[in-house]
């Protein structure tokens, strides 16, 4: 028996060490101008002196929270202390005069700026980072005085009050929660992105491995798409092998890639409604994607001889849609979901939109990353 186990353990480490040199051969050979570092750095720097993207003109917005983020990240992955500082000096103000851009906790496209504070009290240590961010993933599960009578019934369930089955939700929650989880240990904040991660599988993805935006909404929209993508990627890296729900997100996640493997477009990239193919092709919900490939290639959750070509690809495609000052271009505005197939397809398109920027900062940080 001892010698049957042991046999495993080398197998399995054998084609773990194949998968990280397949992956090699793909993410670490870029030709000028593609390299991630390089790009990362133009898109992170454009972040600064840049204007606010507020929510409704009263609130930092979500694109702008994880463009932030994504900057804050790179900084870190790349010890450029000169971007940590600037990124500092642009929060600052909310501690103080600009307080009245703090997102209120009520809603999901709000309470997920909580990511943010939480980020930097990774980087800094400075706990008035980590009391500013902390509540928004608590209020997240703090059923309001007004809360409909729908959103009661979500968190008698257990699940979030701000439970709408939007596939947007699956980035918006699961990032928060899980930032929580990497700054406090605490697996309350794990355990609530994976039940409601469970819970949106089982009532979105397709058998195609595909999601619609909702319920009501029976389209591919891509950077819906991308939203669970990138979340269920995000969960995935924290969460524990041995949790309860580990092996039925990690199904969703490679049935969601093998699917996106098989809809990318000759250039490389994926179009706004996934599986139409005379619709234009989007970078915001493409970079999303290519984020996930990357990661799930560098973790071995994806093999890599069949994936990281599909990523490469993707990543060299997505650097051609950006300029010498680092705005993305092809990027669709922000999208309210809608039982017309024609909304989508007529969904204006942005350069420098901060939905396109956040992501292309996710897949930067995922190549420069060891794993």
């Amino acid at each position: 028996m001892k010698k049957n186990i042991s046999s495993c353990l080398i197998l399995a480490f054998a084609l773990l060490l194949a998968n990280v040199s397949a992956a090699q051969d793909y993410f670490d050979d870029f030709p000028e101008g593609y390299n991630p570092k390089e790009v990362g750095k133009l898109i992170a720097y454009r972040f600064i002196g840049a204007k606010h993207a507020l929510h409704a003109g009263k609130w930092i917005s979500y694109p702008e929270t994880f463009y932030w983020n994504g900057a804050l990240k790179f900084a870190k992955l790349t010890n450029d202390n000169e971007l940590i500082e600037l990124l500092q000096e642009r929060f600052e103000p909310l501690f103080s005069t600009e307080k009245e851009l703090l997102p209120i906790k009520n809603h999901v496209d709000l309470n997920m700026f909580g990511s943010l504070p939480l980020e930097f009290y990774q980087v800094t240590k400075e706990k008035r980072y980590l009391d500013l961010g902390l509540p928004y993933a608590d209020t997240q599960w703090q059923v309001p005085d007004d809360a409909k009578s729908e959103q009661k019934e979500w968190a008698d369930k257990g699940y979030t009050w701000q439970t709408r089955l939007w596939i947007d939700d699956m980035y918006m929650i699961t990032i928060v929660q899980t930032q929580a989880y990497k700054v406090t240990g605490d697996v309350k904040y794990i355990d609530r992105a994976t039940r409601e991660m469970a819970l949106y599988l089982e009532e979105l993805q397709c058998p195609n491995g595909l999601f619609y935006h909702a319920p009501d909404v029976p389209y591919y929209w891509l950077r819906g798409n991308g939203w669970m993508a990138a979340g269920v990627t995000e969960l995935l890296r924290h969460l524990p092998k041995d949790h309860e729900y580990y092996s039925r997100i990690m199904k969703g996640y490679q049935k969601m890639m093998k699917s996106l493997k098989k809809y990318q477009n000759e250039d490389g990239i994926w179009n706004q409604l996934i599986d139409e193919p005379d619709y234009w092709s989007e970078t915001s919900g493409s970079a999303m994607f290519t984020y996930a490939l990357i990661t799930g290639v560098k973790h071995g959750w994806l093999n890599a001889k069949k994936y990281a070509p599909v990523a490469r690809k993707a990543w060299m495609a997505l650097v051609s849609y950006v300029d010498e000052k680092g705005a993305v271009s092809e990027v669709c505005v922000g999208t309210n979901k809608k039982n017309d197939k024609q909304y989508y397809f007529d969904r204006p398109r942005r350069k420098g939109d901060y939905h396109g920027q956040a992501p292309y900062l996710w897949c930067v940080n995922a190549l420069l990353e060891n794993r």
